[in-house]
């Protein structure tokens, strides 16, 4: 296994998010802002495991792209969510290092945090990447 490709990938994912059009004026970040206000994704976490075989080294990433807003609703957020996901949803990312062989949306999770407050979509998408 290998994570070597990791920085790539979320270089690549990042690359397609900020260059999408109908995300165009979304803060993407990889880090929470300090005294964050408004709306923004967040490319958050991740788990790498081992995917290698006898043609090579090879890992699945399991990506975690959340969209974070103070706005009343969901339905702003929820807009958003779908917008990455058809900017990644099988998208043919160029990697630095390595080759993307799949990319696919695992599942969302959305919800209220900061006593209501907040809202909060996660996005998981699942990356195959060969070495």
């Amino acid at each position: 296994m290998s994570y070597g490709a990791a920085l790539a990938l979320q270089t690549a994912v990042f690359q397609r998010l900020s260059g999408w059009p109908a995300l165009a004026g979304v803060a993407i970040y990889d880090a929470v802002p300090p005294n964050a206000t408004g709306t923004f994704v967040l490319i958050g976490p991740e788990e790498a495991r081992d995917q290698s075989d006898k043609s090579g080294a090879g890992a699945e990433h399991q990506l975690l792209i959340s969209v974070i807003t103070d706005a009343t609703g969901f339905l702003s957020i929820k807009t958003i969510a779908a917008d990455i996901s058809d900017a990644l949803v099988g998208a043919s990312l160029s990697l630095s290092r390595g080759q993307l062989v799949s990319l696919f949306f695992v599942r969302a999770n959305a919800r209220r945090i900061e006593e209501g407050e907040t809202r909060r979509i996660d996005l998981t998408f699942r990356a195959r990447v060969q070495l």
